[in-house]
């Protein structure tokens, strides 16, 4: 396959710039999901996603192709793969395509394991093989598909391959479901070309949904045999991606499982993917959008971004830590800092030039023993100055509640997410904001949770107010700077 692939139609136009983001990974215009290769290569790290180019809706998939220097400034390639076999493409219309997969480095080339999806064949998902030597131009195996069916007679989804390689082999769990129960197949190869079947990596006990897509097996912590999972469930109500972090031997398709959490609280935050960098670093991607949901920026010709990319490390008690990039500090300019500040109870509190669609907000919150039921402390940024347009970041002490409020955010779906949240040994509550444009990523705690959710302002709603309800509470410092586009004038263009 030619890396100048031609468009059978017109692609997708971005019409109106009015939701792109600044500093996101996102399509130049049609559709994106999720994340399918992350791998670092020659020096650059590379993404690749699923794409439809001609439309920003679930059509025939793509894999779209982008790569960076240093995890923050992005480059659009050609297109990696496109539909063309009759194991990914149909023309009789229903779902079809390069479904998601991953990508690994073997012997220099550059080498996509993909699953090929055709709603009218028998099996509808096979896993398929492209490579290439130069990282642009990819040719699919004339061997395809290399695995040409599920091991499961009677299964729910056989998709979405993770490859990695421990010592002389080649391992990959794929993403299925059997009876209401989601599972990680493992599989091994000396080749990536012949397969074997080692059995389930892990399997639902009943409560973590039915199919478990994008899973993702990983190495991380002091053991050999420390590993983390992560899957994005099915049908497992609030919830859409989970890990599990434990003891699994590749050898033996063992996982014991020490730490099952959510990796995110948000509503928009699905099938995350991991790489290591040449600094040894894992390093999660994730699509920041999620099933079902209302997306206003399809009116403008294109759908979809990713999250900011995220440092994982595992803690003594075996839960993860999710922290941006450091990378990232590099987009800051324009710093203000407002120092130890009562927050009087009933007041909303705004500092004059504070305010922005672009920032990177730190606050550090003092919480005191014996706050009433009703007690809340926080801030609302996105904020119109009619005060009707916000969203809402609120602490909850008597509950340790933290809750995000999108209910008067603009044009997109309303909701409030939350999580548990308790201070840290030092009765501090840290929160750690990025905010860009339509979109809101934060960090609590150092960390310890996080949670992503869609927004879709005025553009005029700019404003920063904090807040104190039904008693005083103590601002410790808060910190804020402005980050800058890295899509040089051209959103979504490098």
């Amino acid at each position: 396959m030619s890396n100048n692939i031609q468009l059978k139609e017109s692609a997708a136009v971005v019409s109106d710039q009015r939701y792109r983001l600044n500093y996101h990974l996102m399509p130049p215009s049609g559709w994106m999901n999720d994340p399918n290769g992350v791998v670092y290569y020659q020096g650059e790290y590379h993404v690749f996603y699923q794409h439809y180019p001609y439309a920003p809706i679930q059509g025939a998939m793509h894999w779209g192709h982008a790569k960076s220097k240093d995890l923050v400034h992005w480059e659009h390639l050609p297109i990696a793969l496109e539909p063309s076999e009759a194991y990914d493409s149909w023309e009789g219309g229903g779902a079809s395509g390069c479904w998601s997969g991953s990508a690994v480095e073997d012997d220099g080339a550059l080498v996509l394991m993909y699953t090929g999806h055709v709603d009218g064949n028998t099996p509808a998902e096979v896993q398929c093989i492209a490579r290439s030597t130069d990282g642009l131009c990819f040719t699919k195996e004339g061997a395809n598909p290399v695995i040409a069916a599920s091991p499961i007679a009677d299964c729910f989804g056989f998709r979405d391959p993770k490859v990695w390689k421990h010592g002389e082999h080649w391992h990959a769990v794929i993403g299925s479901g059997e009876n209401g129960i989601g599972k990680a197949l493992l599989f091994r190869s000396p080749d990536l070309m012949q397969w074997d079947y080692l059995g389930p990596a892990a399997e639902s006990d009943g409560t973590m949904g039915d199919m478990w897509e994008c899973p993702d097996l990983f190495p991380l912590g002091d053991h050999p045999e420390d590993h983390v999972l992560i899957f994005s469930p099915m049908n497992m109500g609030k919830t859409k991606t989970m890990y599990w972090t434990g003891r699994f031997d590749p050898e033996q398709a063992a996982f014991t499982r020490r730490v099952a959490e959510r990796v995110d609280y948000g509503f928009d935050f699905y099938a995350p993917q991991t790489m290591v960098d040449d600094r040894g670093r894992r390093i999660m991607f994730a699509w920041m959008n999620i099933w079902g949901a209302k997306m206003p920026e399809q009116e403008d010709g294109w759908m979809g971004a990713f999250a900011l990319p995220r440092e994982l490390k595992v803690a003594e008690d075996g839960t993860l830590r999710f922290l941006p990039v450091e990378e990232l500090r590099q987009l800051r300019s324009g710093h203000r800092h407002i120092g130890e500040t009562v927050l009087r109870s009933g007041e909303a509190v705004s500092y004059p030039g504070l305010q922005g669609d672009s920032l990177e907000i730190e606050a550090v919150f003092r919480v005191s023993p014996g706050a009433s039921e009703e007690a809340s402390f926080g801030f609302q940024v996105r904020c119109s100055e009619d005060g009707r347009e916000y969203a809402e970041i609120a602490y909850q002490p008597s509950s340790e509640k933290l809750i995000m409020d999108r209910n008067h955010a603009g044009a997109g779906d309303g909701g409030i997410s939350d999580m548990q949240i308790s201070p840290l040994g030092d009765g501090r509550i840290k929160l750690h904001l990025y905010i860009d444009r339509t979109s809101l990523e934060l960090f609590v705690n150092d960390g310890i949770k996080t949670m992503t959710n869609r927004i879709y302002p005025d553009a005029g709603s700019t404003g920063i107010r904090l807040f104190s309800r039904a008693g005083d509470a103590v601002l410790e410092s808060l910190d804020v700077w402005t980050l800058s586009s890295i899509w040089n004038g051209k959103e979504g263009e490098a």
